[in-house]
């Protein structure tokens, strides 16, 4: 940092001049800082949902299907080994209905992602959240 100035004003109170590439500098810093800060905070709250059990994070041959282009929805059905028909028996749904949800033609309701996810046998949270 080069040279400051330190001026005082009447109340008293100190004032500092700097030049405005030292100002911008220490603005930058300051905004790294809050950047790092709210890095740690997601960091920290991650590592405490993880040691509690809230862990709700996908296999990854579901992870990997989806980025293919499956819908979650069809991604988890394959990586159970079902088909359509055998999910919307275990779930009581028409195949139908199992066929628009996957392709994105309807939207279920919570009750229906949660009869799907119980037929599939997975958190229920990865299809309701």
């Amino acid at each position: 940092m080069r040279k400051i100035q330190i001026i005082t004003a009447p109340n008293g109170d100190e004032m500092v001049v700097l030049p405005r590439a030292d100002y911008e500098e220490l603005a930058a810093a300051a905004e790294d800082a809050e950047e790092d800060a709210a890095d740690l905070a997601f960091y920290d709250a991650r590592k405490t949902k993880l040691s509690d059990g809230g862990d709700h994070r996908l296999p990854r041959e579901v992870s990997a299907a989806i980025l293919r282009g499956d819908s979650l929805l069809k991604a988890l059905r394959k990586w159970r080994d079902m088909t359509q028909q055998e999910l919307s028996r275990d779930a009581g749904l028409r195949k139908g209905y199992i066929s628009d949800l996957e392709s994105g033609r309807r939207k279920g309701t919570e009750e229906t992602l949660k009869q799907i996810a119980q037929a599939l046998d997975v958190d229920e949270n990865w299809l309701t959240a």
